[in-house]
């Protein structure tokens, strides 16, 4: 086969994060005057599970796509001295300070941002507290708050056990049944190479500090069109978690149930997923006119 050379590039920024310095890499695929589009990854992930939609051209030829890993992940490093900062551990605003930070730091005009899970429950937070900020939030496999865990967190930082397998035991109930099985175990491979304690980290904000539920009644879709997007085989956000945060929003979003996704649409089954993602991103070029 001829050498192919996909139309992503992958860069650093240099942002000042709680304080501290941080280099935060991240990719972009599309033309730099195109709608800027940000993606956020899942807790424990990394930006790879956005590739396919860095690699559409249908997707590319209107918007400027971009997918940062956050701090502690893939290839952004944690900041200088954090062996002697105690764990890691997300919280609300320290989510929010990396997207608007990362945001202004490349002077992106009236973003778009698309998270999943924990990304989608900070698109939640952002709608409540920063909609005017941006041309738009997607959220998948989003909602306001989650009961309990189905899982133990503790089993995702033990010296017993291999974290990497763990993490991805935990979540590949979470693949759709039917997601094929090339990207069923791109999607688990991910989670194999998360750092230790980063997936627990990660869930300290979705289990702990990103309880919503009393603020959800404050979002105004006519300040930022909101998109809630569900997978029908997700558990750990499910279809009716979603609906019962779009039920508290006065004129609020149509939730969209994913038929055949799971919790990780875009990287599980990402020719299902943009059957669902492009019509929201079309929809979105016409409210931006």
């Amino acid at each position: 086969m001829p050498a192919h050379i996909e139309p992503i590039t992958g860069r650093y920024i240099h942002l000042t994060l709680g304080g501290l310095p941080h280099r935060v890499y991240f990719e972009e695929a599309g033309s730099a005057d195109g709608i800027p589009l940000v993606c956020l990854h899942t807790a424990g992930a990394d930006n790879k599970q956005w590739r396919h939609l860095l690699t559409d051209a249908e997707v590319t030829k209107h918007y400027r796509v971009l997918a940062f890993d956050m701090p502690w992940h893939g290839k952004s490093l944690p900041p200088a001295g954090w062996r002697e900062r105690g764990d890691y551990a997300l919280t609300a605003a320290s989510y929010a300070e990396l997207i608007r930070t990362f945001c202004a730091g490349l002077e992106l005009e009236k973003p778009v941002v698309m998270g999943c899970s924990i990304g989608g429950r900070v698109v939640v937070y952002l709608a409540i507290h920063h909609a005017a900020e941006f041309g738009g939030l997607i959220g998948l496999e989003a909602a306001d708050f989650q009961p309990e865990g189905w899982y133990n967190l503790e089993w995702l930082n033990r010296p017993d056990f291999d974290g990497g397998n763990v993490a991805a035991a935990v979540v590949s109930g979470l693949v759709a049944p039917t997601a094929p099985d090339e990207y069923r175990w791109e999607t688990l491979w991910g989670y194999m190479q998360g750092g230790p304690g980063i997936f627990k980290g990660d869930l300290h904000f979705y289990r702990v500090d990103g309880d919503f539920r009393n603020d959800t009644h404050k979002i105004d879709p006519r300040v930022c069109p909101l998109y809630l997007l569900t997978g029908e085989y997700d558990f750990s956000c499910s279809p009716a978690d979603t609906r019962s945060t779009a039920a508290k929003i006065q004129g609020g979003p149509e939730v969209v149930e994913m038929k055949g996704l799971g919790h990780f649409p875009m990287s599980e089954d990402p020719a299902r997923f943009r059957e669902y993602i492009l019509p929201v991103l079309a929809d979105l070029r016409t409210k931006r006119g």
